[in-house]
C-alpha cells in the first residue's frame, strides 16, 4: 500500500514539475480571429467534403437503380449490375483520392474488374447453350486477367516506392 502512495506522489510531483517548466503557450492568431485550430478546421472541411462526395455517389446509385425499374427481364439485371458496379468503383476512387496509397489504387482496379465481370456475366444470361457457357468463361478470363494486372501494378508500385 505504501509503494503505490509513493508512486502516486512521485508521478504527481513529476507532472507538476514539467508543467511548471513549460512556458505558457500564447495564441499567435490575430485579435478577433475565428480560426483557432486551422489543422482541425482543415480536417473538418475535408471530412465534410468526403461525406458530400459519398452522398453524391449514393444518390447517383439510387437514381441509376430507379432508372432500371422501368426495364424487365435480363435487361433490368444488366442495368442493376452496372449501377452497383459504378457505385463500387466510384466509392473505391473516392477512397483512393482520400488515401492515395498503392493499396487504394489496387482496390480501384479490383472494383473495376469486378464491375465489368458482373455486367458481362449478366449479359451472358441472354444467350443459351454453348454460347452462354463460352461467354461466361470469357467474362471470367477477362476478370482474372484484370485482377492479375492490378496485382502486378500494385507490386510494381511497391517496388518503386510510390
Amino acid at each position: 500500500m505504501k509503494m503505490t502512495t509513493l508512486y502516486a506522489a512521485l508521478s504527481g510531483a513529476f507532472l507538476l514539475g514539467t508543467a511548471a517548466l513549460c512556458p505558457a503557450q500564447t495564441p499567435s492568431m490575430p485579435a478577433g480571429s475565428t480560426m483557432e485550430h486551422p489543422v482541425n478546421n482543415a480536417r473538418i472541411a475535408a471530412s465534410s467534403e468526403y461525406r458530400a462526395d459519398k452522398g453524391r455517389i449514393e444518390a447517383d446509385y439510387k437514381e441509376a437503380k430507379a432508372g432500371c425499374k422501368s426495364m424487365s427481364g435480363n435487361a433490368k439485371d444488366v442495368c442493376m449490375a452496372k449501377a452497383k458496379g459504378d457505385e463500387n468503383v466510384a466509392k473505391a476512387e473516392l477512397e483512393n483520392r482520400r488515401k492515395g496509397t498503392a493499396h487504394s489504387q489496387y482496390e480501384v482496379s479490383v472494383a473495376k474488374a469486378k464491375a465489368q465481370y458482373d455486367v458481362a456475366k449478366e449479359k451472358c444470361d441472354d444467350m443459351s447453350g454453348k454460347e452462354k457457357s463460352a461467354c461466361k468463361k470469357q467474362a471470367k478470363a477477362d476478370e482474372d486477367q484484370a485482377l492479375a494486372e492490378a496485382k502486378s501494378n500494385r507490386q510494381n508500385m511497391a517496388k518503386s516506392g510510390k
